[in-house]
């Protein structure tokens, strides 16, 4: 089976380890650091490469689920308005456009509408909307390394563990 690979950071990993390990088309999901290079914000574009970011790996066949769908699912989890840690990471130059298509959408929500040059309004002029700025971290992938085997799927292993998501609510509320 084909499968790729993304990876998120971001918010609390062990959470977000058990909200993708339930979609379907995820193959596996596995919590551990990340390095990325090229790293850039879409408040702050300056290069950059970061060290050490604790994240999620996540496997998943592209004929069952779409790399669109699982940012959708992580910016309806965790805010990209809001959450400075937050970072899509990839490792296949071929999901770079996706990616990047898929923030520049959530970081123009609520810009100026363009238009062209014929005069033709690409978006609704007449919604009032406020630009929020979106600090979302997008890069290249250079390095994951897993977590041992102990820390792997925590929440489950210790279901006493109060979390800040509702999860049995969220994977109820999923429908795909």
């Amino acid at each position: 089976m084909y499968t790729k690979k993304i990876y998120f950071s971001g918010g609390n990993v062990n959470e977000l380890q058990e909200i993708f390990s339930d979609v379907p088309g995820v193959v596996k999901v596995l919590i551990g650091q990340s390095s990325a290079k090229n790293v850039h914000s879409y408040v702050n574009h300056e290069p950059q490469t970061l060290e050490n970011i604790p994240s999620i790996e996540i496997e998943f066949n592209p004929k069952k689920m779409d790399l669109s769908m699982l940012m959708d699912i992580l910016f309806n989890v965790l805010n990209p308005y809001a959450d400075k840690t937050l970072g899509v990471y990839y490792n296949s130059g071929e999901d770079e456009p996706q990616v990047e298509l898929h923030l520049n959408f959530i970081a123009n929500r609520g810009r100026e509408p363009v238009v062209s040059k014929a005069c033709l309004t690409i978006n609704d002029p007449h919604v009032d909307k406020v630009v929020r700025k979106c600090f979302v971290k997008v890069g290249r992938l250079i390095n994951f390394v897993a977590a041992p085997e102990a820390e792997q799927f925590f929440l489950r292993k210790h279901p006493e563990i109060k979390t800040d998501i509702d999860l049995t609510k969220l994977k109820t509320s999923l429908k795909f």
